[in-house]
């Protein structure tokens, strides 16, 4: 079957396009602020779900929502489409579905605890190698006692138990150290304020969400929005596109070449990934990058500098558009020289000299061609996206998620039994089974001494086990209950 190239623009009145059974070779969108990277991205993800490939395109500036819709084929559109070979361009947006961590601009997205994992999860805390064994060690005690991971109160409960029967457990599972017991509940504290409460639960999102074609055959372009998120915590953001790389790969068959990718994910901010990442995380995705394009997935890298990403990874991508970068700097003049030298050289281009002159709306392009060969690269006009070039109003986003297809799938929070309840009802017993042995003790004392008034001490161990009990059971603030019954930190109203 014939599927037709993927157009990027046109060099000298030749097009120049991604081979779509080279689109899972990955690739490269690059260039300065203002440099026209969004409507390079725009355009790729609309010719991608045309193709009848499903997208994943974080939105971190709020403005690619536009792609939902049909562009106003203005003078200016027309002229450039004319230009790149596209005379009867018909203007038409993509099926969306929006997602927003917060669920103030989309459909709430949502994983486990579980679902994250240690790894990522001790990426996310910022903790160091032995904090990080420590919180393998949770997961693992975790599975054993066949308690769920679901959200972050049942995270800080397992950890605090842990913490409590550290004792017990050491000799079974090896050195719990209190201080980097609390440093990790130092650090869920950190997480929490930062707004990842509301990342974890359930009902969590699943990759079919992600795979799905319209009834035309079109592929569904997943727009996370990430205004927000990116602002207020950029690990989680990472971390998120980080699971979803891990997922794909984990859970897609191989396919081998294909005509087309399965999916393409996009990775805007790409240079996150690697920010104080150690070394053994880079190298995880430095081979997961290598080996899901036998997956049929396409991973695209958009940064504003070819630099933020280590050499290992930008080898592997194939297929690149540079838009232009300025060279102020010593480093910036690094960046140019580096950029140049990735591509395939063009006797007719200085391509070091070129990318510091490129105006908003082209870019120097190289390309896989049918043998996996990079093409020269080449100076190409990007050509414009059928869909429109800016957000959508508030009212037409909110029309689109009402029509959505997943549309109340993942509007209201689940809250099943898991780590969190199991050990508070665990707590609870202790506390009666205190409170009913202390009362019986007094009893008992008080018929061998005929009457004699109860000590102070026992009666106020009695109403502090009854006290300590209603408390957990309470909404206000659940407070940490130390000592023999373990802790429990609840999540706070």
């Amino acid at each position: 079957m014939t599927v037709e190239p993927l157009l990027i623009g046109a060099a000298d009145g030749r097009p120049v396009a991604i081979t779509p059974r080279m689109a899972n070779r990955h690739g490269l969108i690059a260039g300065a602020t203002g440099t026209g990277k969004t409507i390079t991205l725009q355009t790729l993800a609309q010719s991608f779900s045309d193709l009848g490939v499903p997208v994943f395109v974080p939105d971190i500036k709020g403005d690619f929502s536009g792609i939902a819709v049909p562009g106003e084929l203005s003078e200016r559109v027309r002229e450039r489409a004319v230009q790149v070979g596209l005379e009867g361009l018909e203007m038409h947006g993509a099926p969306t579905v929006f997602w927003d961590v917060f669920g103030e601009h989309g459909h709430p997205l949502r994983l486990t605890v579980a679902d994250l994992g240690p790894t990522l999860l001790s990426r996310l805390m910022n903790l160091n190698e032995t904090q990080s064994g420590l919180m393998q060690l949770v997961f693992r005690v975790a599975d054993d006692k066949g308690w769920l991971l679901l959200d972050l109160k049942d995270l800080r409960a397992m950890v605090s138990w842990v913490g409590d029967q550290r004792q017990t457990l050491s000799r079974d599972y090896g050195n719990i150290a209190p201080a980097s017991i609390g440093a990790i509940q130092r650090s869920l504290l950190n997480l929490d304020s930062q707004g990842a409460e509301a990342f974890f639960g359930e009902p969590a999102v699943t990759l079919e969400d992600f795979l799905q074609t319209d009834d035309q055959g079109r592929g569904v372009v997943n727009i996370l929005h990430a205004e927000r998120l990116y602002r207020s915590s950029p690990l989680v953001y990472s971390t998120l596109l980080l699971w979803l790389l891990s997922e794909l790969f984990e859970q897609l068959p191989e396919v081998g070449d294909v005509d087309k990718p399965r999916f393409v994910i996009f990775f805007d901010e790409a240079h996150l990934l690697f920010k104080d990442a150690p070394r053994s995380l880079t190298d995880r995705i430095e081979q997961v990058v290598r080996l899901i394009r036998s997956k049929g997935v396409g991973v695209y890298f958009v940064t504003q500098n070819p630099l933020d990403l280590p050499e290992p990874v930008l080898g592997q991508l194939g297929n690149r558009i540079q838009h232009a970068l300025r060279a102020f700097t010593p480093r910036d003049q690094r960046a140019v020289r580096s950029a140049a030298q990735t591509f395939r050289p063009n006797p007719a281009l200085d391509t070091e000299q070129v990318i510091t002159e490129l105006s908003t709306g082209s870019a120097l392009v190289s390309v896989l061609d049918e043998r996996g060969q990079p093409t020269p690269v080449e100076r190409t006009l990007i050509r414009p996206p059928a869909s429109r070039m800016g957000p959508l109003t508030d009212a037409e986003r909110r029309s689109l998620i009402q029509q959505s297809p997943l549309a109340g799938a993942y509007d209201t929070p689940v809250d099943r039994e898991s780590a969190y309840q199991i050990l508070e009802r665990q707590a609870e017993a202790a506390l009666s089974e205190q409170a009913v042995e202390a009362s019986t003790q007094q009893a008992a004392r008080t018929r061998r001494q005929g009457r004699a008034p109860a000590r102070r001490g026992d009666s106020l161990m009695v109403a502090t086990a009854k006290s300590t009990a209603r408390a957990i059971g309470t909404q206000i603030g659940r407070q940490i209950v130390r000592g023999l019954l373990g802790s429990l930190t609840g999540r706070r109203r």
